[in-house]
């Protein structure tokens, strides 16, 4: 998985937007939640922290590195689950005669 740090608002990876990120939900496998459920645990430990102990937002500082390192991973986790098709895709794909 090659990883970009990313900094500011528009932190998303415009390459994961353009493959439908952005509709539906996800199946996520035990396995995959465990991981999220860590890499979250992890980016509100080093956000907490850094909030509390620094007055000054700084891009390059490491810390702020770190949280942007996790966040990436974490989004890139999720977005390697796959779409769950709504009603409306599975009635059209049934109607089309995919049968999947």
């Amino acid at each position: 998985m090659a990883t970009a740090i990313k900094f500011g608002i528009g932190v998303a990876d415009h390459s994961l937007q353009r493959e439908g990120c952005g509709r539906g939900n996800r199946r996520i496998t035990e396995e995959t939640g465990r991981a999220l459920q860590i890499l979250g645990h992890a980016i509100e430990y080093l956000t907490d922290e850094y909030v509390h102990e620094t007055a000054n937002l700084s891009a390059s500082d490491p810390q702020i590195q770190a949280i942007c390192l996790l966040m990436n991973l974490n989004r890139e986790v999720y977005y390697e689950c796959p779409v769950i098709p709504t009603f409306g895709e599975r009635l059209a794909s049934f109607l089309r005669g995919n049968r999947a």
